[in-house]
């Protein structure tokens, strides 16, 4: 037979478990980069690219900025890369909060 005591407990920790289920943030959704815009990067790491798919010459880590120019090709973006790479690039489109 289960006690008063344990079915509170459990409805409690049941009310509570769904409480903090509903309250938890969002998490961040990433989008396509908008030309003439500075973008945020969303991505944890974004690597900055000579040309789309092409050698890498940098990374860009989340809450960096991207100075969204174009065009777009294949999946890729063409933009300033703001902090310590500082010069104009491709990194993957999609990326951006």
């Amino acid at each position: 037979m289960v006690s008063r005591f344990a079915t509170r407990a459990t409805a409690g920790l049941l009310a509570g478990i769904i409480a903090a289920t509903l309250t938890a943030p969002a998490p961040a959704l990433a989008a396509n980069g908008t030309i003439g815009q500075r973008e945020t990067v969303c991505a944890t790491d974004l690597f900055v690219r000579t040309q789309p798919n092409g050698a890498w010459m940098g990374t860009l880590y989340q809450g960096q900025t991207f100075l969204v120019e174009g065009p777009r090709s294949g999946g890729y973006i063409y933009g300033f890369a703001y902090g310590h790479i500082n010069r104009r690039g491709w990194v993957q489109d999609g990326w951006f909060c």
